[in-house]
């Protein structure tokens, strides 16, 4: 899943993503079908990337990503607007090793709110586009590394023209009928 631009807006529901970045913040785009344009100004609102969201785990944290692909695989999702007990039951099968006491039911309804948004767009299916530069990788390095290896060429050296001299500067009064 490609969730590079996609964005959480701190006191804004939804998803947002991010179209274009200004001096202020970013211009954002909503998720959902009204399609609503937003600039958020980065000194007002915090804004979150989905790719980069974890989880408290008891161990480590869990990425977002992980718990989305383990809910894509998982047959039952329950409705954001269910029982903390039911989402429970639930995160435990997603996300068995999160931390119980750290995420809180309203953590886990916004996770299951943002999986309905992002289940039926295209770029939750596709692959992420780190994995293209990683495969590109190789090839970047080979090149770095011919780069290295080949004996650099000798610049040319430029010579500069000659430059006129200035001429004399001249005092002359600034009021010339004060001269006196």
């Amino acid at each position: 899943m490609n969730l590079s631009g996609i964005v959480s807006v701190s006191g804004k529901p939804g998803l947002w993503k991010a179209l274009a970045q200004n001096k202020t913040g970013f211009v954002l785009e909503s998720l959902d079908a009204q399609k609503t344009k937003l600039v958020a100004n980065l000194s007002t609102a915090k804004l979150a990337a989905l790719d980069e969201i974890t989880i408290f785990g008891y161990d480590e944290d869990i990425k977002l990503t992980d718990v989305l692909a383990r809910m894509k695989a998982a047959a039952n999702i329950p409705d954001a607007k269910a029982d903390g007990k039911v989402l429970r039951t639930f995160f435990k099968e997603v996300a068995p090793d999160h931390d119980e006491e750290k995420v809180y039911a309203s953590d886990m309804k916004k996770v299951i709110t943002w999986y309905t948004i992002l289940k039926d767009m295209p770029l939750f299916n596709e692959e992420p586009v780190a994995a293209e530069a990683e495969a590109e990788k190789p090839l970047a390095v080979a090149a770095a590394a011919k780069a290295v290896t080949e004996k650099p060429k000798p610049k040319a050296v430029q010579t500069k023209a000659p430059v006129a001299p200035k001429p004399p500067k001249i005092n002359t009064p600034k009021n010339p009928s004060r001269a006196g």
